[in-house]
């Protein structure tokens, strides 16, 4: 079996706090611990009330003190909108204060809207330009000490320097961000959960453009979905109610928190809306164990992924909870 991994965006639902959200993903990663998943991710977003998952180096900290097993690490590091050397301080902490289980995902997009976007780079410099791959190279070289003679970053140490970069995967939702992927010789994530390109063309376009590196010497690729799972096929599509209205809502503009599956069924839907979520339910598995199984079978075969990371967007924190127990046992 494929091994399972959590992707983790801290959730906040309607008449929740963001607080409860964040202690909610200590909670759910305890568990994911125990029920032997492999690695737990958490996001960076911004200005995003439905998302309580903006700083991953801090959560990644403190998921790590209460786990004793899983990778911890971030879906991703948002490189655009930090400082090179600062993504290279704080995972270093972190991977000195648990080595080997430590994750460095970096994402090119900012995770955010244009405002707040320029709000989070306001003093770094705003470039209209694509500058992931930029920064990806000042992080690497930092890293190695690779800078020039006479460079202003020369001599300039990423600390603690006794403690190396943990390992790096790229994100990505597109036939660039796999080729790059492939290019620089990482491990690459792809984000089938929200991606409108084919998850399995990406994962062959990086598998094709894969360039051995001293991190990698072969390509390793994480597929990352969208599943609820419920004791029934009706149960999981009754919760699944609620992320097709966080669709449908977001698509208006509307980012607001997760709502209960009552309030998402009396939604008044437009046939444009019904549309949209069709078309979304096609990337999310939805039903009892058996069912997921089913729908996520043929994706696992098409991409060909080495591993399986599942987010999952319910109302009810017991009901994610048990999501993940149900997939847990399902693949076990």
């Amino acid at each position: 079996m494929v091994p399972l991994s959590i992707l983790d965006l801290s959730p906040i639902s309607a008449g929740a706090t963001g607080a409860q959200a964040l202690r909610n993903s200590l909670d759910l990663a305890q568990l994911a611990d125990r029920l032997g998943y492999v690695r737990y991710w958490v996001a960076e977003h911004h200005n995003l009330p439905s998302i309580a998952s903006s700083a991953p180096d801090i959560m990644i900290g403190q998921i790590a003190a209460v786990t004793t097993r899983m990778r911890i690490g971030s879906g991703g590091v948002m490189l655009p909108n930090h400082a090179p050397l600062m993504v290279a301080e704080r995972f270093k902490v972190l991977e000195a204060l648990y080595p080997g289980r430590i994750d460095l995902g970096l994402g090119r997009a900012p995770g955010t809207d244009p405002a707040t976007s320029y709000a989070l780079r306001r003093r770094q410099g705003i470039s209209e330009e694509d500058d992931f791959l930029e920064r990806f190279n000042e992080l690497m070289l930092l890293e190695t000490r690779g800078f020039p003679a006479g460079h202003p970053f020369h001599n300039v140490r990423a600390m603690p320097a006794d403690v190396k970069l943990p390992p790096i995967y790229l994100l990505g939702s597109s036939d660039y961000s796999a080729q790059l992927a492939g290019h620089i010789g990482a491990a690459f994530a792809f984000a089938h959960h929200f991606a409108h390109f084919d998850a399995a063309e990406a994962m062959q376009l990086y598998r094709d453009n894969f360039r051995p590196s001293p991190a990698h010497d072969k390509p390793f690729a994480i597929l990352a979905t969208h599943v609820i799972c419920a004791d029934s096929d009706p149960e999981a599509a009754r919760l699944a109610l609620s992320a097709d209205l966080n669709l449908v809502r977001r698509s208006k503009g509307e980012h607001l928190p997760l709502a209960s599956p009552e309030d998402a069924a009396a939604y008044d839907y437009t046939p444009a809306d019904r549309a949209r979520v069709a078309q979304n339910r096609a990337r999310i598995a939805v039903g009892a164990p058996e069912s997921v199984k089913k729908q996520l079978t043929p994706l696992l075969a098409a991409t060909q992924a080495n591993e399986l990371m599942v987010t999952t967007m319910v109302f009810s924190h017991e009901a994610r909870k048990h999501s993940y127990e149900l997939l847990a046992r399902a693949f076990s």
